[in-house]
């Protein structure tokens, strides 16, 4: 673990963070180490407990039963988290409120918080298409208004917790963006409440194999006339892409927090290892060529956790932080990937083994580097907000939408 981060590490923050750390080692360790794998699932048992200890509540307002807390705290949580098992980290993602705090008229939060807070009522998002990543704006998921209900047809992938969850929140396009209009007018957000365990009426869904982020599926969707009530539009018609991007400053604050805890675990793991495993007569932990490597571990670590103290600070102070945001993301993923890749490397042999959790935190931080946004969209950010826009990117990206939009009629 870090040290107290003096100048953002009250008393409260230390107990919030050790609180979570002992829950981890106590409750999400044994179990990831059990059930990580293709099949395994994250047990109603341990959401049962995460719900107790307010988990599924920290950002949500006191006076909706939540904990009342801020970016800071819920990122020290995730970050103690994803020590244990990432896919946990995670599904705390899957309450805060999300879009039903943004969107929804009060009187509707008083039903749905309390459900939310208290794990019952979790969601799962259905942002990408299988034409459509990163370029959000370029979906083609239609919604169409019949009656009193939004009909909803086309095709979503990446979809995690498809399934296990009670409710999507699915982007669709309500209208083509008219000429001269920016390409994300027109996309819209939806709540479709479901059964865990199914999927709605109308809707499909194929688990996509995956190499990591075991603990839960994730699904290709397929919509086919899909019907929601005309009330579960979330936020202004046309609107939702703009709802979407204030979130994620907190979104990319999380992964990072995601991928230092990833990092965390790799370094514990192998300075444990170190002092164990000998070569040569003596420990390999003597070795200066091991020692450098967690020296050099530690630090960059430190240097991600740094930073992201730095960016929930200025989140939770109501600054805007856009380029810090991706800053942090982009560092601390690519310093995941580093980090547990010198793990493995200090494990040797054993290291390729599933017998230790290095494999598994080696697998879950080379997710961070593309969900949440790829490094390279990060690094665009990044130089965006140094240098400004680039013009040869903008005509190129505006020549390969418009040769999109073509093919899937999404002109006005």
């Amino acid at each position: 673990m870090s040290n107290d981060g003096k100048g953002y590490m009250t008393d409260e923050r230390v107990m919030i963070r050790d609180a979570a750390r002992e829950f981890t080692m106590r409750e999400v360790l044994p179990v990831a180490n059990e059930l990580d794998g293709p099949d395994g699932e994250i047990p109603m048992d341990l959401r049962n407990k995460m719900a107790e200890m307010g988990y599924f509540g920290i950002t949500v307002p006191e006076e909706l039963g939540g904990m009342g807390l801020g970016a800071f705290e819920y990122c020290l949580i995730a970050e103690e988290l994803s020590r244990g098992w990432m896919s946990v980290a995670s599904i705390i993602a899957r309450a805060q409120g999300g879009w039903i705090m943004k969107t929804m008229p009060e009187e509707r939060l008083k039903e749905y918080m309390p459900r939310v807070v208290s794990g019952e009522f979790l969601n799962a998002s259905a942002l990408s298409e299988p034409d459509t990543g990163s370029d959000l704006a370029s979906i083609s998921c239609r919604a169409v208004l019949e009656g009193d209900e939004w009909v909803l047809t086309g095709n979503k992938y990446w979809c995690t917790f498809a399934d296990g969850a009670d409710y999507l929140i699915v982007f669709a396009r309500t209208s083509n963006p008219a000429s001269g209009a920016r390409r994300w007018e027109g996309i819209s957000c939806f709540m479709i409440e479901k059964e865990r365990g199914k999927f709605p009426n109308g809707m499909t869904g194929n688990a996509i194999p995956k190499i990591g982020y075991f603990g839960w599926k994730t699904f290709e969707l397929a919509l086919d006339g899909v019907r929601v009530p005309k009330e579960n539009l979330l936020g202004d018609e046309g609107k939702a892409f703009l709802v979407m991007t204030k979130g994620l400053e907190t979104a990319r604050a999380h992964t990072a927090a995601r991928a230092i805890g990833l990092a965390q675990g790799a370094l514990e793991d192998s300075i444990a290892y170190a002092t164990e495993r000998k070569q040569f007569g003596m420990p390999i932990a003597e070795y200066q060529a091991i020692r450098f490597k967690i020296a050099t571990m530690a630090t960059e670590i430190e240097a991600a956790r740094q930073l992201m103290y730095f960016v929930c600070n200025e989140i939770d102070s109501g600054r805007r932080c856009d380029k810090e945001a991706s800053m942090v993301k982009y560092f601390a993923s690519e310093m995941a990937e580093r980090v547990t890749s010198t793990a493995l490397q200090i494990f040797g042999g054993a290291g390729y083994t599933t017998l230790f959790p290095i494999e598994r935190y080696w697998r879950d931080a080379r997710l961070t580097k593309i969900f949440e946004g790829t490094s390279e969209i990060q690094q665009r950010i990044i130089s965006t907000n140094l240098l400004g826009k680039s013009e040869v990117e903008g005509i190129i990206a505006e020549r390969a939408y418009e040769k999109f939009a073509k093919a899937r009629g999404l002109t006005a």
